[in-house]
């Protein structure tokens, strides 16, 4: 069409924007994570021995090809994905299985680095699992039911096995163990997230108004308190209240993220606050705990000697600012509980508190760029389920350094990714994969969602 002279063409459609998938940028940061970790490795051999230890390529080479074989998952199935989660992932697993070697050569008769290695092999795999099969996120919210179903059979089972250490938490079968309630976590994560998203409307605006703060229908709410409760039940009874602290900051945060209402947190905290104070009361294994956080030097008053807590204070003071360095702490004088509950005392001493708190950054990258994943989601039930799954890294995070630190009173749980624990690694390359799905979803453009 002219119109004096000048041609006038048909507008054509605006090409969708479309993200940088930025996988060579994951790769880079891999291949860093991969060599700071042999780094690690071969520093501590050189303080212990004042040599290369001889297995760091052996070392080495099973870490890059682990986050090779992830990094190719990822490329093939989620390309899209944020770039920063997976490298996150494999740094602070690298990181974990140079302290607990470091751990090792202070206790020949017991190594957990090689066991260590195999479950972090295993968290790996089913990473790659997860990354292959699930295409969708969505399709977890069909099984909403089934999974609170295992997650609550799960939580039952150490009931029936011998207590260890004061909680009935593992099972032992044939010289392996197994912690169900890492598992059983994730599990409630998806049900919280799809219950809450297929209700929310009814929890935010229906309901008796009780002071300032709308109650929902018992009918709405019922269910899911219900199956809070029994689950909280079930792991007061196993006395591990670590892991009870970390499903009710779930359940809170959720229902504060679906609902919209302050309300709701104010009320948890106060819930929280008073099952605190009546549990360790109540309970002498937790109260034993509560004494020795308000007390920690009371066993070194008492011609005792330093307790854990006391022994874990003493490495943070003794790494200062840069560190005793690595393989030159003396942290294993804190006992049996070194390689798991208190291993971020060995980080704090011979990474002084310079390299804590990078630890500290990266655990905080990991939890904002789940948040962000599930900010940007369009469906509620992939927002609930990232803040959920990101949710339980910052609140594991917060309860095990607060209870190490002296912030607050121990609870017994494991360090993601550092400390020694199949059950917990496995468990935490489950939720890395699930982030990774869910990201992926949230940046993909939209008229390639569509078209999938």
């Amino acid at each position: 069409m002219t119109n004096a002279g000048t041609t006038v063409t048909a507008d054509h459609p605006t090409p969708a924007v479309r993200l940088p998938r930025r996988r060579g940028i994951e790769l880079t940061l891999i291949v860093v994570a991969v060599l700071l970790s042999v780094y690690g490795y071969c520093a501590v051999g050189l303080a212990r021995h004042g040599t290369i230890p001889p297995g760091a390529a052996g070392y080495g080479a099973g870490l890059g090809v682990l986050a090779l074989l992830a990094h190719c998952a990822v490329r093939l199935r989620a390309p899209y994905a944020d770039p920063l989660l997976l490298p996150i992932g494999v740094l602070l697993n690298g990181l974990g299985l140079v302290l607990i070697y470091r751990l090792d050569l202070e206790t020949p008769g017991d190594r957990a680095a090689p066991t260590q290695l195999v479950w972090s092999t295993l968290g790996v795999a089913l990473f790659i699992v997860v990354v292959l099969a699930l295409r969708d996120h969505r399709v977890l919210q069909r099984y909403a039911y089934v999974s609170v179903a295992a997650a609550l059979a799960l939580l039952t089972l150490p009931v029936f096995f011998p207590a260890v250490n004061g909680a009935r938490v593992w099972i032992r079968i044939a010289g392996f163990s197994i912690q169900p309630g890492e598992f059983a976590k994730v599990l409630l994560a998806i049900f919280f997230a799809a219950y809450l998203a297929a209700n929310r409307n009814a929890l935010a605006y229906t309901g008796r108004r009780v002071w300032r703060l709308t109650l929902p229908t018992g009918r709405v709410l019922g269910p899911i308190v219900a199956i809070w409760l029994l689950s909280v039940g079930v792991l007061i009874l196993e006395r591990d209240l670590g892991t009870s602290l970390l499903f009710f900051g779930l359940f809170v945060t959720l229902l504060y993220v679906a609902t919209g209402r302050t309300g709701w947190i104010a009320v948890g905290l106060l819930l929280a606050a008073l099952g605190a104070v009546a549990v360790g009361r109540l309970e002498p294994h937790v109260h034993s705990r509560v004494l020795d956080w308000l007390h920690p030097f009371a066993s070194i008053d008492a011609g005792q000697g330093p307790n854990q807590l006391a022994q874990s204070l003493f490495a943070f003071a003794a790494g200062g600012m840069l560190g005793t360095g690595l393989g030159l702490g003396h942290s294993v004088l804190i006992g049996f509980a070194a390689k798991s509950d208190f291993i971020l005392a060995t980080a704090g001493e011979e990474l002084g508190l310079s390299g804590l708190s990078a630890i500290f950054i990266l655990y905080g990258l990991l939890v904002e760029r789940g948040y962000r994943a599930g900010l940007a989601l369009r469906d509620p039930f992939g927002r609930l389920l990232a803040i959920g799954l990101a949710s339980i890294v910052a609140l594991q995070v917060f309860v095990i350094a607060g209870g190490v630190t002296g912030l607050i009173p121990l609870t017994g749980m494991a360090m993601p990714f550092l400390a020694q624990g199949g059950s917990s690694v496995v468990t935490n390359w489950a939720i890395v994969a699930l982030l990774i799905r869910v990201s992926d979803s949230a940046r993909r453009p939209y008229d390639i969602e569509v078209a999938a």
